[in-house]
């Protein structure tokens, strides 16, 4: 293994020797940094066009200089990495570091949500085969993948910005749409549920009637200006939690998993009377992290307290179930931090934000509002990603299962009694994994090239502005910097996806030599 993963570096490091070579040359080629300077009419133009080429190295041939600036990257495997400087004579290290951790917040958590959501609504689309659901999915897949990403950003600015926000003027949700939501709901939820049309119709109404229902309670309760869960609806999807967790990790048959899970339920309550105090305006993500590994070795000691063998799968169940489980409490106390938020003069009952990625006037002692403020602003851009790249993944993750549970060694796992939800989800996922890890190893580079559209929409400084400044102003120094960076994470997306390949099919074999 560490044969082959030393190989795949050694090709990666030619690929981006290459590929930098390449961009370096041609970028310096096409553009002419003092164009503009030749032709102007200024008596200091010749004094700073001869400054200019001496700070820049236009007197040095692009392929010569192109080395002098591989020489000062070289510098990272001596501790004394040199990315040299921009135009603006600043350290071009100062802005990709500034600029990273934008870029990154926002490609990452896009890419989760965009695997996360489409496998499993790819996943259940193959299972509902020619259901309304199923066609439901593919008109919706395939309307995404055909939009541009800078249309998509523009009408969540519109539609989920600026009415919104002039929705919150007067927050009452109407009858009308009460009743259109509803029908939305039950139309979706139906077709996913019901498995016969005499199934569909009582699914369809009870749930129309439900969400109705809900939304007149919250107009009623005022949860829009003030939500929050409370100990009843930590109850209840705590509940709703442990019982998906478990039917998805073991099946509810698995009655040790099952009882250390439901568990969890009164544990999470109890919590959630115990660390109040806790969750002041000087927490901090150390905090919370300190909370989530006291949270899974709970549910650890409750998982061995009920399983006497083949523990693994009730640990596994037990973990989970407890972290989402406590994650309502500090979702619960975002959304009491709701109405302080849009209270402040810098946000003034507006709180979707159509532009930048914080605002600077808020009281950043505050943990819980700068963290809301910091969610809040990636909403919008995170969304415009999401849908873009997820309505791929539901057409490869479906197409995917469909072809691998028409396999021989499905038909013998079905032929030897197991169960369906064991057929799925460890003999067919585990297979359509494979093929989806080459997916998601393009579509982590095809985020982060529509995080550059996406950020000058929204207005964010990242890796996208820098990219825009450094190709208008021809900036090589910049713009060569940018691409190491990016071109550094795609290449190591792509030996990543070599090493899932391994662990997801054992038949792999990597680094024996045959």
């Amino acid at each position: 293994m560490l044969a082959f993963i030393a190989r795949r570096l050694g090709a990666l490091i030619v690929v981006l020797f290459g590929s930098s070579f390449i961009l370096y040359n041609l970028a310096a080629i096409s553009g002419d940094p003092i164009g503009a300077l030749r032709f102007s009419d200024d008596r200091e133009a010749e004094a700073l066009i001869k400054e200019l080429e001496e700070f820049l190295r236009l007197d040095v041939p692009p392929p010569l200089r192109y080395f002098i600036w591989l020489r000062g990257i070289l510098g990272v495997f001596t501790g004394n990495v040199d990315f040299g400087q921009t135009r603006l004579r600043g350290p071009v290290s100062t802005e990709l570091f500034a600029a990273i951790p934008v870029t990154i917040r926002l490609v990452l958590i896009a890419t989760i949500l965009s695997i996360v959501i489409g496998i499993a609504l790819g996943i259940i689309s193959a299972l509902r085969q020619y259901s309304r659901f199923d066609y439901s999915m593919t008109f919706f897949a395939f309307l995404l993948f055909s939009l541009p990403i800078f249309w998509v950003a523009v009408l969540l600015k519109r539609y989920l910005a600026i009415t919104f926000n002039n929705f919150l003027e007067d927050p009452y949700i109407s009858m009308r749409w009460r009743i259109t939501l509803g029908l939305v709901i039950g139309l979706i939820f139906a077709s996913l549920f019901a498995r016969s049309r005499r199934l569909f119709w009582p699914i369809f109404g009870a749930l129309t009637l439900g969400m109705v229902g809900f939304l007149t309670f919250v107009n009623e309760a005022g949860l829009i200006l003030n939500p929050r869960l409370g100990l009843v609806g930590i109850l209840f999807f705590s509940l709703l939690i442990c019982v998906g967790i478990t039917f998805v990790s073991t099946g509810l048959s698995n009655r040790p998993a099952l009882y250390s899970s439901l568990t969890m339920v009164p544990l999470t309550i109890v919590s959630y009377f115990g660390i109040q105090g806790q969750l002041n305006a000087s927490t901090s993500i150390p905090r919370l992290l300190g909370f989530a590994l006291i949270t899974s070795a709970v549910a650890v000691v409750v998982a061995l307290i009920f399983a006497r063998q083949d523990r693994g799968p009730v640990i596994r169940t037990a973990v989970l179930s407890a972290l989402l489980s406590a994650n309502l409490i500090v979702v619960d106390k975002f959304m009491r931090t709701w109405k302080p938020y849009m209270e402040e003069d810098a946000v003034n009952f507006r709180p979707i934000p159509t532009i930048g990625q914080a605002k600077e006037l808020l009281p950043q002692e505050d943990f819980w509002i700068v963290t809301l403020d910091t969610l809040i602003h990636l909403f919008l851009p995170t969304v415009a990603l999401m849908l873009i790249s997820f309505a791929g993944y539901i057409r490869y993750s479906r197409g995917t299962l469909l072809e691998v549970l028409n396999q021989d060694f499905i038909r013998t796992a079905r032929a030897k009694g197991l169960t369906e939800r064991t057929v799925i989800m460890r003999h067919a996922f585990r297979n359509t994994m494979i093929p989806l890890a080459t997916i998601m190893v393009v579509d982590f580079a095809g985020i982060v090239g529509g995080a550059i559209i996406t950020e000058q929409v929204f207005g964010w400084n990242g890796m996208g502005t820098l990219f825009n400044r450094a190709v208008s102003t021809i900036d090589l120094n910049l713009l060569m910097g940018v691409f190491s960076i990016t071109a550094t994470l795609a290449v190591l997306a792509n030996l990543v996806a070599d090493l899932l390949y391994s662990a997801l099919d054992p038949r792999i074999r990597v680094g024996g030599g045959k």
